[in-house]
């Protein structure tokens, strides 16, 4: 059907692994008749996970889209990852929808995914709706369910509709008034329900309070519960049975009724310029404006090709449209546009503000790209999302000579698509390093390079990433001079070091007087500094953290040269860090294990050998147990085998990097003395 801004609703399915996100995303497809026949994940015939990784392992590794229409609304439909380890296709999805769906396991309930997602949600400023699936299970308790979800997110979480006839089917209680439930009378619920609604909006309240619930128009309650939605002061619940049908219906109904449009939502947050310049604009979702469009995800296709799908907030791209990407130049004619059901894609004319579309054969298209089609819209870009940082590393070496550009091309294709998953080159140990969000999260990532590209590997641990850094300030000088026949060498610099607080990087500081050392050297001072952060002083590894002043100096009119200037710039900044207290640092990792409750005694008992200060632990629905701790990244070798022996193959864990602090004086010692053999002194 053709559609208008007005009836697009766009919605991302994410939640806890196992809640049933992928057969809900089928079951809506179904009732909304864009597919004849639900899929099951058992037959691996679901639209969303077509890939045949995510058909073997039975859970989605990557976001799918879909789209249905129903009683006149266009639905975009999302589905996320709910593993922990593939959480950079389930936060991209967010740039592109204006609700949340989390989905909850009627059975095991509140889990640390549906709280993660609900976070996420709302500090990014959509709506969001929880979903209570698997309703008809027989050890299904419903009632202590919607009382823990109210007593963990607040009394704004209150249910759109009720399961009955133990799960057949539901029943509406923000519509009607009357009738029974599983969960009670739907009077109490409708109640609460409208009490939640109507305060949010004064002149709605006062119109309720002056001709009661029967004198509101349909338009005010809307407006009201949109607004509800907008601010956060509902999160309404739905029940469903994804399996059975139950509540899936009457879910589309709610979405075509309840859901906002793009139009109606919280603006996307769009700023134009950089840093403290950068200013907040609007985008507004008008048809005939210059097109404006955000690229959330990208697809490198056997058959297609690098495929960019990208939602659009303003104008209406069409097939022959010329677009710019961010800042570029030169524009790209959109050859062809498309809608994406799973893995087909189907050929559309235009795609209007609010709808997901895609273009293939881009080589300009990136992960979280601008496009428009006026220079007018120059230095657009998203606010960008909150991305875990990876700190799994592996470091690749090829199995077979010559297949080295093929590697690294395989490598760039995998890091387009997953904003999580990076590629790094370590000069000092001249490694190529993969880094993801967990050992399943790479080893993903090179089944892909085998199956896909071709490109066998070998993995090891990469060298940690240590830093150095000073303790305490000291005074730095060195004189260079040479002498060998002709022109000479001279150059003597004195200089000051401080440490500067964690995460402040490096400053060098000009305060010579009198012309000491002439302006034209200090640049070749910097870099003989320079030279020093990069290759380390007493182990090896990056130096940050630092202040360098230099405050005199000397200089001969004959023979000062750069080069003499370099060296004792390296020079004189050796012999301050000496005096400085030189530390070691190490990446310290917030790690976060799940498990059952049972092995609470092993994991920290683990956790405590390796170095770590466990910082709390949390109960979560289904007997399991969630463990807070940083941990040194050097500990954690090897700790998802090791995790895996002590719970049978139930922990699991998620890392995000923390900061960096000094290593204890017995490790620094040992990397001191490993890296003497290869210390130059130039």
């Amino acid at each position: 059907m053709s559609y208008s801004t007005q009836q697009i609703r766009n919605v991302a399915l994410a939640g806890h692994p196992g809640a049933g996100k992928t057969t809900l995303f089928e079951a809506l497809l179904h009732a909304g008749g864009a597919i004849q026949t639900a899929g099951t994940i058992e037959r691996g015939s679901t639209v969303s996970d077509f890939d045949p990784m995510e058909k073997q392992r039975g859970h989605s590794i990557d976001a799918a889209i879909g789209s249905t229409d129903h009683a006149g609304i266009h639905l975009n439909l999302i589905d996320t990852p709910g593993y922990p380890d593939f959480r950079g296709p389930t936060l991209s999805a967010l740039a592109a929808v204006e609700t949340v769906a989390v989905v909850v396991d009627a059975d095991t309930g509140i889990s640390y995914g549906t709280q993660r997602m609900l976070e996420h949600a709302k500090a990014r400023g959509l709506c969001r709706v929880i979903v209570v699936n698997k309703i008809d299970h027989p050890g299904a308790k419903l009632g202590a369910l919607l009382d823990n979800l109210r007593e963990t997110f607040g009394p704004e979480v209150l249910p759109l509709n009720l399961p009955a006839e133990g799960g057949k089917s539901v029943v509406n209680c923000f519509w009607q008034s009357t009738g029974t439930s599983n969960l009670g009378p739907v009077a109490d619920w409708h109640q609460k329900i409208i009490d939640q609604v109507v305060e949010i909006n004064e002149t709605v309240m006062d119109h309720y309070l002056d001709v009661g619930e029967d004198g509101l128009s349909g338009q005010e309650l809307h407006d009201a519960f949109e607004q509800c939605l907008r601010e956060g002061h509902l999160v309404p619940v739905c029940f469903v049975s994804a399996r059975s049908g139950a509540g899936v219906r009457e879910l589309l109904d709610i979405a075509e009724k309840l859901f906002p449009h793009p139009g109606e939502a919280n603006p996307p947050p769009f700023v134009k310029g950089s840093g403290e310049d950068a200013q907040p604009i609007i985008a507004n979702p008008d048809p005939n404006a210059h097109v404006i469009a955000d690229v959330f995800k990208i697809v490198n296709d056997p058959f297609v090709g690098k495929l960019g799908i990208f939602r659009v907030y303003q104008g209406t791209v069409k097939k022959d449209t010329q677009l710019f990407v961010d800042d570029g130049k030169k524009p790209f004619k959109v050859a062809h546009l498309f809608k994406l059901k799973g893995k087909d894609h189907v050929e559309v004319a235009q795609a209007i503000p609010g709808d997901i579309a895609a273009v293939a054969k881009i080589d300009e298209l990136h992960f979280d790209a601008v496009l428009h089609d006026s220079h007018d819209e120059d230095h657009i870009h998203l606010a960008p999302l909150a991305f875990p940082k990876p700190m799994f590393g592996l470091a690749l070496d090829v199995t077979r000579k010559g297949q080295e550009q093929k590697l690294a091309i395989a490598l760039h294709r995998l890091a387009e698509e997953d904003p999580c998953f990076h590629v790094e080159h370590e000069l000092e140990t001249n490694e190529t390093v993969i880094r993801g969000l967990s050992d399943l999260h790479l080893r993903v990532n090179l089944e892909r390079l085998k199956d896909r590209y071709g490109v066998e590997v070998d993995a090891r641990p990469p060298r940690i990433a240590y830093r150095e850094t000073i303790g305490a300030k000291a005074e730095g000088h060195h004189r260079h001079k040479k002498q060998t026949g002709g022109a000479g060498q001279f150059g003597e610099v004195f200089l000051r070091i401080e440490p500067l607080p964690r995460g402040g990087g490096f400053e060098f500081v000009d305060e010579v007087k009198g012309g000491t050392i002439p302006g034209q050297f200090l640049p070749a001072v910097e870099k003989g500094v320079r030279q020093v952060l990069s290759g380390g002083a007493v182990a090896g590894y990056p130096m940050q953290d630092v202040r360098v002043i230099v405050y005199d100096g000397k200089h001969h009119p004959v023979d000062s040269k750069e080069v003499a200037f370099v060296a004792a710039g390296k020079k004189a900044f050796l012999d301050a860090i000496g005096k400085a207290r030189p530390q070691v640092l190490e990446p310290i990792a917030e790690l976060e294990v799940t498990a059952p409750e049972q092995h609470m005694g092993d994991i920290s008992g683990g956790l405590s050998s390796k170095r770590a200060r466990i910082s709390g632990t949390d109960s979560v629905r289904g007997g399991e147990i969630v463990v807070k701790a940083q941990v040194p990244l050097s500990e954690l070798e090897g700790y998802a085998a090791e995790l895996k022996s002590v719970t049978a193959g139930r922990g699991r864990y998620a890392l995000d990097f923390s900061h960096y602090e000094p290593v204890p004086a017995q490790v620094q010692q040992k990397l001191v003395e490993s890296y003497k053999p290869h210390h130059e002194e130039d």
